[in-house]
């Protein structure tokens, strides 16, 4: 695809500084980066970057260029920066900067620092390297800015249709919003870069301060109407703009920031009540504003109704030539809405960051009978506390099944035939890997389970594929150099099913997907959150639950918790639905980095995070061992200074006018 290829070849030789910087940018501090090889050596950037289209389209893409890389594990904030997903002590070939590494500690492993922060948004340095690879989000600004001067004035780009031209400013007042909007998550009351300060202003005007929470809200929405109207509802030209915006993708991020600016973390947080500019300005709303969550679910059903209309719906599979049973079958359908390159329900692709190797070995087991050697990682691995926010198979948690006792669940027994498509048949494993949900299976491995995908040896989901992960066994955890899997859970989830062994153990093939940055479920999810939280558990939320269940192979809400749960009145209060939604947005949206933010801005992080990483005694040979549960790590998120970002110190003092974030 044109932009995709474009990207890959985007920054690769210095280029002279453009002439006008950001005040941000002033802010902290600038240097020769690698730049957009668009013109001659020699030749100042802005001289030529609007004199006809071919190269205003460079420009475009270079836009584009800073969303964050999210199917690289090294740099997806959300997916290794929480408690979803653990990695060896020593991760062996990944800087995870979101996690650490052996000698050096990451946000996951409570490393998050104020003089060098990891994952630096605000500063650059976030995507790896060292001064020279400066990719931060000021700079995405700026350069939006630069793009946004040049191209509303018709004088300039000669040769540029109108539509083209209306077209390309809405894309890029939406990437401006949205590097706002990111930068908002991140640091709360962030300045607001409207239009770049000339390099000859005034050091008063360089000197930017924080805005109030709600007037960023205000701007960032502002910015994305104005978007919204000038971006296609669908992308007419797959073959060489997939993964542009498009309006659903517009409002999709319009009603995330009004869920935002709406939940416990931003609205009325009394953490924040004190917490005032130099000027004694205060950046946080002192009360909780009940019209927002009203605003958060008018905007996501306005997204989901756009996104419908340009044809998104819940992924179904496609299909084989396999003779596979149901149970297989419906795992697929859920593996494949991850993995599916551009699937009906990616309302959000991003060619960008594509998953690939890097992300797919990492999560792969080394399957009985084809170890694939070091092509198999199996280096992501979720924790116990993970394992069972999963439902049981009657579609409620494990802890309130009435029919299905669980108190047991740490003991083994043998699978028997009737769960050959789960378990291998005759295998010891953990009761807690029986009797669970579709996406428990779909979603997880673990020792015992079937792995099925499309080089199965059988040709069908009989007598398939399996991990067997004691330390003595294909994905024991044997390997001291790190490709090893700590918890003995596996996440399949983010392996596509087309991957395939070659000549048997020497290595996998991994076909590559776009990472999908928002999923029609998550604004499901989200629209009946919203309206919970307006309304009570009225009609919609019910039914926008459902949806996600229903493709699950569940039940629905009130059907489930009426028969199988021994609290059946749960779903009629707000509290309670509210509860149901949280555990339904862990499931449906695991490993995909959702978690990390969800757990922030309701205000659970330090109850979750705080909650010790444990998993099986993966060192252990024998069943009975390996079935002990052993404390991994004990994390230490920090409230309430952990549930922002800091500001790099050097910038505080660079700038007086900005001021840190609380515990910082």
């Amino acid at each position: 695809m044109k932009i995709y290829q474009f990207l890959k070849n985007t920054f690769r030789t210095c280029k002279k500084q453009v002439a006008l910087l950001s005040g941000v940018l002033l802010i902290v501090g600038t240097s020769c980066n690698k730049y957009l090889d668009i013109v001659p050596d020699n030749v100042a950037v802005i001289d030529n970057a609007f004199t006809m289209r071919t190269e205003a389209e460079k420009y475009l893409f270079t836009c584009y260029s800073f969303i964050p890389r999210n199917g690289d594990p090294a740099y997806n904030i959300g997916l290794l920066g929480g408690d979803e997903i653990w990695l060896p002590r020593n991760p062996r070939d990944l800087t995870a900067y979101a996690w650490g590494t052996l000698n050096i500690s990451g946000i996951a492993t409570g490393g998050q620092n104020a003089a060098e922060p990891k994952l630096d948004a605000w500063r650059g340095w976030w995507q790896g390297g060292g001064p020279g690879d400066r990719y931060g989000l000021w700079k995405a600004i700026r350069n939006c800015n630069i793009f946004l001067e040049n191209v509303s004035n018709t004088a300039k780009v000669r040769d540029l249709r109108l539509d083209e031209r209306t077209r390309w400013l809405a894309e890029v007042k939406f990437l401006k919003a949205y590097y706002h909007y990111y930068l908002l998550r991140m640091y709360g009351p962030i300045p607001l870069v409207d239009q770049n300060i000339d390099i000859s202003a005034p050091e008063s005007e360089v000197r930017i301060k924080r805005r109030p929470l709600d007037e960023c809200v205000e701007y960032i929405s502002g910015l994305l109407d104005e978007a919204a109207p000038g971006l296609p509802m669908v992308i007419s030209d797959r073959t060489t703009e997939l993964g542009r915006i498009t309006r659903p993708i517009a409002l999709a991020i319009k009603a995330k920031l009004w869920l935002l600016a709406a939940s416990p973390l931003f609205n009325g947080n009394p953490d924040y009540t004190s917490f005032k500019d130099h000027e004694g300005v205060a950046l946080f709303p002192a009360t909780y504003d009940a019209t927002k969550w009203d605003k958060a679910a008018q905007f996501t059903k306005a997204a989901i109704d756009a996104a419908e209309e340009a044809g998104h719906m819940l992924h179904q599979f496609l299909g084989t030539s396999f003779q596979l049973s149901e149970t297989t079958l419906l795992q697929l359908r859920l593996r494949t809405a991850m993995t599916e390159r551009w699937s009906t329900e990616h309302v959000w692709a991003n060619p960008n960051s594509r998953a690939g190797f890097d992300m797919q070995a990492r999560a792969m087991p080394k399957l009985a009978g084809a170890e694939a050697s070091g092509q198999a990682r199996m280096q992501y691995a979720a924790p116990l506390k993970i394992v069972e926010m999963f439902y049981s198979k009657n579609g409620v948690p494990i802890n309130e099944d009435k029919l299905l006792d669980f108190s047991n669940r740490y003991t083994t027994r043998l699978a028997v035939n009737a769960e050959r498509f789960n378990i291998k048949p005759g295998y010891e494993t953990a009761r807690i890997n029986f009797d669970r949900e579709p996406r428990f299976y779909a979603f997880l491995s673990f020792d015992g389970g079937v792995y099925y995908k499309y080089d199965s040896p059988s040709n069908s989901d009989e007598n398939t594929w399996v991990v067997e992960a004691k330390y003595t066994q294909a994905s024991g955890a044997t390997d001291a150099l790190g490709f090893l899997n700590e918890t003995g859970y596996f996440v399949k989830k983010l392996v596509d099913w087309n991957a395939t062994h070659t000549n048997s153990n020497q290595g996998i093939n991994y076909r590559d997907y776009p990472w999908p940055e928002i999923r029609l479920p998550d604004l499901y999810l989200m629209y009946a959150e919203a309206l919970n939280e307006s309304q009570g558990p009225v009609g919609d939320v019910l039914i926008y639950v459902d949806k996600i269940r229903n493709r699950a192979g569940l039940e629905g809400v009130a059907a489930s918790w009426s028969k199988y749960s021994n609290n059946p009145s749960k779903y009629t209060t707000k509290d309670g639905m509210r509860e149901i939604i949280h555990q339904e947005r862990g499931i449906e949206l695991s490993f995909e980095g959702q978690r990390f933010w969800d757990l922030r801005r309701w205000k659970k992080a330090a109850e979750s995070i705080n909650q010790a990483i444990t998993g099986w005694s993966v060192y252990q040979d024998k069943t009975a061992d390996y079935y002990r549960v052993r404390t991994i790590y004990t994390q230490n998120f920090v409230s309430p200074r952990d549930y922002l970002w800091p500001i790099r110190t050097e910038d505080i003092r660079i700038n007086p006018s900005l001021v840190q974030n609380p515990g910082w």
